[in-house]
């Protein structure tokens, strides 16, 4: 049977932000850059920020009807966060913020196509994996992003994940390994 995806509204932010953190809560990218103690709440937290200030009043959030998985796409023209919200998430990363902002800072020396959107998080709960739900999500996200003939790229920390990109038309465009333990890779996919 098909899996049915529509855009996210508020109402589906609790349940993705839940998601997600499932989803992220053994992801290398923030179990280096949040903090151990409450790490999933943490993760959850920073999901529901960034999908309720950034990705749902700016960009393109999906999720399917059975609330198993989201993608969600921020415009290269995001407006620059409050500083609540900006207090918030340092808050939220603890002790490990130092990491978030070194990766930050060589992250952003990296190439992005100009106007590109960012894909800026997707993810599937543990327990709806390897059913191609997180196929299905990048399929109905980058359709949108094609009828504005928009470029996306993308940064990922696990090896595993670059098959399915490049699935979907995106190629490694660089690769660095932060503090001699994370490796992060850059992804590119061209307007089409």
């Amino acid at each position: 049977m098909p899996t049915s995806i529509r855009r996210m509204t508020t109402t589906d932010l609790d349940r993705a932000a839940t998601v997600l953190g499932d989803a992220f809560a053994d992801y290398p990218w923030t179990n280096w850059c949040v903090a151990a103690d409450s790490h999933q709440q943490r993760v959850t937290e920073l999901q529901r920020l960034y999908l309720g200030h950034m990705a749902l009043p700016h960009g393109l959030a999906y999720i399917d009807e059975e609330h198993n998985g989201v993608v969600a796409f921020i415009p290269p023209d995001l407006p620059e966060p409050e500083e609540s919200l900006v207090a918030k998430i340092v808050e939220l990363h603890g002790d490990r913020f130092e990491h978030a902002a070194e990766a930050e800072q060589r992250l952003s020396a990296m190439d992005v196509p100009d106007d590109a959107w960012c894909l800026a998080t997707a993810g599937v709960s543990r327990a709806a994996r390897g059913r191609g739900l997180g196929g299905d999500l990048l399929k109905v996200g980058l359709a949108e992003l094609d009828r504005r003939n928009a470029a996306c790229w993308l940064d990922t920390s696990t090896h595993r994940n670059l098959p399915l990109y490049e699935r979907h038309n995106f190629a490694v465009a660089n690769h660095v390994v932060l503090d001699d333990a994370l490796e992060v890779w850059r992804m590119h996919r061209p307007a089409i």
